[in-house]
């Protein structure tokens, strides 16, 4: 069997034009016309020679039709590298300079640039080809019989993502009606008519106050008193940016089992499907804290601890994992350690309330729990911030990084000046040659003072992870007590907390030292023994605040007086 490459028609004629060249395979009688085909599509046939391209991502199901179709041969051709499979996620892709930008960014926080490693299929190591063909026999695609498919459809049927779903399209109208009543109802007599498109933000934030227990009625009286509005083009625009300046501050408050949310509609039929649906609901919920309970998954673990032996203190148990698991399940959270995950935005009013329930019974995660707090302890508490860090190490990463950027440049000076020198000398040029030479030396000295400066600065980056380690749950109590406040007093102007740090200016270019007229170094090097100095400061510092007892760092404490040394 012979072959001819096709090429690209004849322009003038149209005419087709193959290769001189024909390509010759003796012994095959027949070939496939095509660039491949699918091991499922050549399932049943057989062929002289089988050629499966594995790429270490199949299942057995398909490498056993693959490597058996030929009578005489069968080739497998692997990729030793993992395929970058596709993302099924929604949404955009990660840019590509992001992990370059993670590099910098560590580089920047005073890391070595050689704790950094790519996490990118491009930079894992190329493994064995028999080792990629090991692990498909134990991948298994087998699809799921007729029997199967039915008991898992009847098992999903009550599912909380299914069931919420009817829950939010049976009650988001009668809700947004509610809301649009309210509001053409506490508008003044000329402002009085139909709101525009944008009245779904305006609902939605309602929605979010609601859940946050304010009353809505209310909420829109203070947001109509607060401004004129005459001249607004879009008066709902205008009354969500008010409400939405006091809502997003507050924390959504629990709102108890499904049965006791059921909105009073004036159908009596479809408030009754929604009692079923509620108490569905609420059923599920529980039969999910008892299948954590049963299976024990890697993220109840983590966030609530093994399950006790005690009866009273399992179902204790049961109880916490409930809500949790329930959020997982409806929102499609499924991170195999992570319980809950970050904190949904604002514009998921629903979401948020969930996650804020499901946050809830995690506990306050070995800490006091902040929101049980007087006033007055959550304000000595946020006065703790400018405190803490007052006494903060300076962030040098930046000037780290210039440190280590310059040695490796004053490095490849001293490379390319020694080749010069050597190069000067097998030309006989001697006068060239001493002054690269000199060169040479003056660049080996500055590579020196910058690997001089190099740890000095790393040892200043070392003692902020040390001020950060030490300071880390009293700035975090501050923050959390902050954040406690604004919710308690959402009409109360709270300054933001601000860092006590001192503001050093400093130069953000990189500076390359010149070289004298004799080829020494000037005075480059006056600002490193500020840096030594400050670590023996910040390390009196430590030692000091490590003998005393501050009494803020355990909020849980009655007794709120002066700090006392250790005996």
């Amino acid at each position: 069997m012979s072959l001819r490459l096709l090429m690209e028609a004849d322009r003038a004629t149209g005419q087709r034009r193959f290769t001189d060249r024909a390509f010759r395979f003796p012994g095959y009688r027949s070939a496939e016309l095509a660039y491949a085909v699918t091991g499922h599509s050549a399932q049943g046939g057989t062929v002289h020679t089988g050629i499966a391209l594995v790429t270490g991502v199949e299942d057995r199901q398909w490498l056993y039709p693959a490597m058996t179709r030929g009578t005489d041969a069968n080739l497998a051709f692997v990729f030793t590298t993992p395929a970058r499979p596709a993302d099924p996620r929604p949404g955009t892709r990660p840019a590509p300079g992001l992990g370059r930008y993670e590099r910098l960014r560590r580089e920047r926080a005073g890391y070595h640039p050689g704790q950094w490693r790519s996490d990118h299929p491009e930079g894992a190591d190329p493994r064995q080809p028999a080792a990629v063909l090991a692990d498909i026999p134990g991948r298994d695609g087998t699809g799921l019989s007729a029997t199967a498919a039915r008991q898992r459809n009847l098992a999903n049927a009550d599912h909380l993502a299914a069931i919420h779903a009817i829950w939010t399209a049976e009650t988001k109208g009668a809700r947004y009606d509610r809301y649009r009543g309210l509001v053409v109802a506490a508008l003044p007599p000329g402002h009085r008519q139909p709101l525009s498109h944008q009245a779904r933000r305006l609902f939605r934030t309602l929605h979010a106050a609601e859940l946050a227990g304010l009353d809505p009625a209310e909420v829109i009286g203070s947001a109509v008193a607060e401004r004129d509005l005459a001249g607004a083009r879009d008066i709902a625009s205008v009354l969500d940016a008010l409400i939405r300046a006091r809502v997003d501050p507050l924390s959504p408050q629990p709102q108890g089992c499904w049965a006791g949310r059921v909105p009073r509609l004036p159908d009596p039929g479809r408030q009754a499907y929604l009692a079923e649906i509620a108490a569905l609901m609420d059923d599920r919920t529980r039969r999910l804290g008892q299948h954590t309970a049963q299976t024990s998954p890697t993220w109840a673990v983590n966030a609530l601890g093994p399950l006790p032996a005690d009866l009273a203190a399992r179902r204790a148990w049961e109880q916490k994992a409930a809500p949790i698991a329930g959020y997982r399940e409806m929102y499609g959270y499924d991170h195999p350690d992570d319980p809950v995950g970050p904190e949904p935005a604002r514009e998921a009013p629903d979401q948020r309330t969930a996650w804020y329930e499901a946050f809830a019974a995690l506990g306050p995660a070995g800490q006091p729990d902040i929101r049980a707090m007087p006033d007055g302890r959550l304000w000595l508490l946020r006065d703790a911030y400018p405190a803490q860090t007052a006494w903060a190490p300076r962030h040098v990463g930046k000037e780290l990084r210039l440190s280590r950027l310059g040695a490796f440049d004053a490095g490849l000076g001293a490379i390319r000046a020694d080749a010069e020198t050597a190069a000067a000398r097998k030309a006989g040029d001697r006068d060239r040659a001493a002054r690269h030479e000199t060169l040479a030396a003056s660049y080996r000295a500055l590579r020196d003072i910058y690997q001089q400066r190099e740890q000095t600065l790393a040892q200043a980056m070392a003692d902020r992870h040390k001020w950060e380690r030490a300071t880390e749950q009293s700035r975090h109590q501050a923050i959390t007590a902050d954040a406690e406040l604004r919710r308690r007093h959402p009409d109360q102007k709270i300054e933001p907390l601000r860092s006590a740090e001192t503001a050093l200016a400093s130069d953000t270019r990189r500076e390359q030292p010149d070289l004298g007229p004799d080829g020494k170094l000037p005075e480059t090097a006056s600002g490193i023994g500020d840096p030594a100095a400050k670590h023996q400061a910040f390390r009196a510092e430590i030692e000091e605040r490590s003998r005393l007892l501050i009494p803020d760092d355990d909020p849980a404490r009655g007794d709120l007086g002066n700090a006392r040394r250790r005996a």
